[in-house]
């Protein structure tokens, strides 16, 4: 045997391990539904969105039922320049006025959407763009005058989002939402918890800038991979976590109390983050499970 011929043989078998590690994992969550969040910087990154989008797709072959929501704060920002309006927060939530209300829609539903759309329908005819308001999915009101157009989402009308999923497609669901008054900025990890937990989702998947939870967020070599919701509740109430955490663990510690089984935190710009936490024994991320 040529040494080339040997080494493309050991090459192949270690693929097909990874295929055989990966069967149980498959078998255990297939026909589930998963909901995935998607934002930071993992989506400023035509390549990295591109490794995401497979990700996403592999599920979807895989037998799972994948519901994708998504925010766009960086882009919405670089609009709000353009435009010579102010960009502000209050709390960690944007204060969101008339003008930057339509700046908003204009990012999330008019570019980002579309854009992940377009990537996931390169792999076939798989994804339907909506926005929370279409089919009035996500019902709000507002958190605050203070905060201006941020809304609080009161209740998720899944009727849309679970036509689309059984007719075949993924839902690219950008976090907008609508009152009776318009429409409603709305954070994108709080609307991708509220989803999961209407949908009744196994899984809901947090794409993110950092590894995980870290026990010291100045220790990167400190990830945390197991938490349960009890000890996420506990985290909530100890005053360690970083300002930046406090609003996805919130969210989280909402959708393991709902019912949902498996919450994970990824770092997105990390090549398949998505496929290695879910079908791999080790997993890279933080899993947060029930007791």
């Amino acid at each position: 045997m040529k040494r080339h011929d040997r080494i493309m043989r050991e090459e192949a078998l270690q693929k097909a391990n990874v295929l055989v590690e990966a069967l149980p994992w498959i078998n255990e969550w297939r026909g589930e539904t998963v909901v995935v969040k998607y934002g930071g910087s993992a989506m400023e990154n035509e390549e990295l969105m591109a490794g995401v989008v497979a990700d996403i797709e592999m599920l979807k072959l895989m037998g799972m039922r994948v519901v994708l929501v998504h925010g766009g704060g960086k882009a919405i920002n670089r609009l709000l320049s353009q435009l010579d309006i102010p960009v502000r927060f209050k709390d960690g939530l944007r204060v969101t006025d008339d003008a930057t209300m339509e700046a908003v829609q204009e990012v999330l539903i008019g570019k980002v959407n579309q854009q992940l759309v377009w990537a996931l329908n390169e792999y076939g005819n798989n994804a339907v763009g909506i926005s929370g308001a279409d089919g009035k999915t996500f019902k709000c009101e507002p958190v605050s005058a203070d905060l201006g157009r941020v809304g609080r989402i009161r209740k998720v009308n899944c009727e849309l989002v679970e036509a689309v999923l059984d007719a075949g497609y993924i839902p690219v669901v950008a976090s907008v939402g609508c009152g009776p008054d318009g429409f409603y900025n709305v954070n994108a990890d709080v609307a991708a918890s509220e989803t999961a937990k209407a949908l009744k989702a196994h899984k809901l998947v947090y794409l993110t800038d950092v590894d995980g939870l870290l026990a010291d967020v100045d220790d990167e070599d400190s990830l945390v991979t197991q938490v349960t919701r009890s000890e996420t509740h506990q985290l909530l109430e100890s005053g360690t976590l970083s300002s930046g955490m406090i609003p996805k663990v919130t969210a989280i510690a909402s959708a393991l109390d709902a019912g949902v089984e498996q919450v994970h935190i990824l770092n997105g710009t990390y090549p398949h983050s998505i496929l290695l936490e879910i079908f791999t024994d080790a997993g890279i991320g933080t899993m947060f499970t029930q007791d």
